[in-house]
């Protein structure tokens, strides 16, 4: 009995591997095949692919990938993209048929990322059901709207004289250890609650810093609206390449649903000698400072994807944020000047300033947005004034009176008046200004209410008139946000306030 149940068994089985059999049609499949020839630091020569085609993934063994970046006649330079010392000439190469590509979906949003799409904060993978090149055309002309609306970076100094709209692209640049991430951190920070999605993007960072601003992020409840793409000082010259391009193709996602995004690129220095490293390998011709003819190229394409789109089409944007860095505070560098061409604006970090603790050491003069009032609310234009040309004149009577000359009533009076709009400006790191606050502290500083206050107590007058700015009513607060201009009753209320929050700090008759 147990014998015949068996064959039974065996008989079902072996008709069932006999009708799959059947039933199976072997199918002709093409697969294009080619070999390394040679191996470099970071790039490869590979031949036998006559039908790649420019920026084509290829996939080489050890799932490592790389991406076809000189086509000549009669070999191709890869780019590779990951870890490539198990290479050796005579591997196999395998095309992909498709071009570099990044993973788009929502659940990217609080992640942290490499450029390819793999998880760095040991979470669970990301769903690769919709994917996009990481190389897109730029929207066209008609496509775009112009930049009207403010965003807010809760920092005193940019928000009131600076302003960066949405859809804009405002480039950060000055010398090493000026605090140039910092001040990307604070926007990012000031975006909770404002419907903003954020994109950090760190290209050849050393790790610590790398994980100590996503720290920072976690530890403020920013990493919930922000997607993190990181690729390390160690990793190959290819992944820096293409970080911000996966980052950015990550923001048109978003951009596309009709959200608002953030972009920062932190920073595009690196990236610029991570593309001139692969294009001297490549034997590209080197230009000016070494760097190849189309660097300018390269990041104009990926700073051009940064815009604002029509209603249309969703109304979404994207803002960008672009970093470099200077040397010996040399602003008219190849790259420097490059981006500051492509971009509508900069923010100038000042080594001197940040040397006397003026922090932000945003450089007044040498700043600007070329978007200007068109990104600012009217209610910062109604109440900042002359401000800005207020502190140009204080800068330079302070350096004129250096020398030592005696001075007159005005000029001292000028001069005492910019020391407290410098103090005003200054603004601890991880701690945005709310704009009710910053619009009490401005219209503080034009009615002159801290000119009286000494400037070794401004910092805790500045803090008075942030908590007094709470009890500003909410109705005032509301028509900060759609009003065109501030009335006499607001003006004289929010004076009122800021002025009962100032009256302990003011300077003994001697002084």
């Amino acid at each position: 009995m147990e014998s015949a149940s068996l064959q039974n068994i065996f008989d079902c089985a072996f008709d069932g591997i006999s009708q799959v059999r059947e039933a199976y049609m072997p199918q002709l499949k093409l697969r294009e095949v080619g070999t390394i020839t040679s191996i470099a630091t970071g790039i490869a020569k590979v031949s036998g692919l006559p039908g790649v085609g420019f920026e084509e993934v290829l996939k080489f063994p050890g799932d490592v990938y790389g991406i076809a970046f000189n086509v000549d006649e009669d070999e191709i330079g890869v780019v590779l993209l990951g870890d490539y010392w198990q290479l050796h000439a005579g591997d196999e190469v395998e095309r992909r048929g498709h071009v570099m590509d990044v993973p788009v979906c929502d659940a990217l949003i609080g992640r942290v990322i490499n450029p390819m799409g793999h998880p760095l904060d040991g979470g669970e993978a990301i769903s690769m059901n919709r994917r996009q090149p990481i190389e897109r055309a730029a929207p066209q002309i008609m496509d775009r709207a112009p930049v009207t609306v403010p965003l807010q970076t809760g920092i005193k100094v940019i928000d009131a004289l600076i302003p960066i709209g949405r859809g804009q692209r405002e480039l950060i640049l000055g010398d090493r250890q000026t605090g140039k991430t910092a001040i990307a951190i604070d926007t990012i920070l000031n975006q909770r609650g404002k419907n903003v999605l954020c994109v950090y993007c760190a290209i050849g960072q050393r790790a610590s810093s790398v994980a100590r601003v996503v720290a920072n992020l976690h530890e403020n409840g920013a990493l919930e609206y922000t997607t993190v793409v990181v690729t390390e000082g160690n990793d190959s010259p290819g992944l820096q390449y293409i970080a911000p391009y996966a980052a950015t193709s990550i923001a048109e996602y978003f951009m596309a649903q009709g959200r608002d995004v953030l972009i920062v690129y932190d920073d595009l220095t690196h990236h610029a000698r991570a593309y001139r490293e692969l294009s001297l390998l490549l034997r590209r011709p080197p230009g000016r400072e070494a760097f190849p003819g189309d660097i300018f190229y390269i990041h104009s394409r990926l700073l051009e994807r940064a815009t604002h789109l029509r209603e249309e089409l969703g109304g979404g944007s994207i803002t960008a944020l672009p970093i470099i860095e200077t040397e010996a505070q040399n602003i008219s560098a190849y790259i420097p000047t490059n981006l500051i061409s492509i971009t509508d604006g900069q923010i100038y970090l000042s080594p001197s300033l940040f040397e006397l603790g003026v922090l932000p050491a945003v450089d007044v003069s040498k700043s600007v947005s070329r978007v200007g009032g068109k990104a600012q609310r009217a209610i910062y234009r109604a109440v900042t004034g002359d401000l800005k040309l207020a502190y140009a004149q204080f800068e330079e009577l302070e350096t004129f009176a250096r020398f030592g000359a005696r001075l007159d009533k005005d000029t001292r009076k000028i001069i005492e008046h910019g020391r407290r709009i410098r103090a005003c400006l200054k603004q601890p790191e991880f701690a945005p200004v709310s704009m009710p606050a910053q619009i009490a502290i401005l219209l503080a500083l034009t009615a002159e209410l801290f000119d009286t206050v000494p400037i070794a107590q401004m910092t805790d007058a500045d803090t008075a008139v942030r908590k007094a700015a709470k009890n500003i009513p909410a109705e005032v607060c509301a028509r900060f946000e759609t009003a065109d201009k501030l009335t006499d009753e607001d003006r004289k209320l929010i004076i009122e306030i800021a002025r009962e929050a100032l009256i302990h700090f003011q300077l003994k008759p001697e002084s």
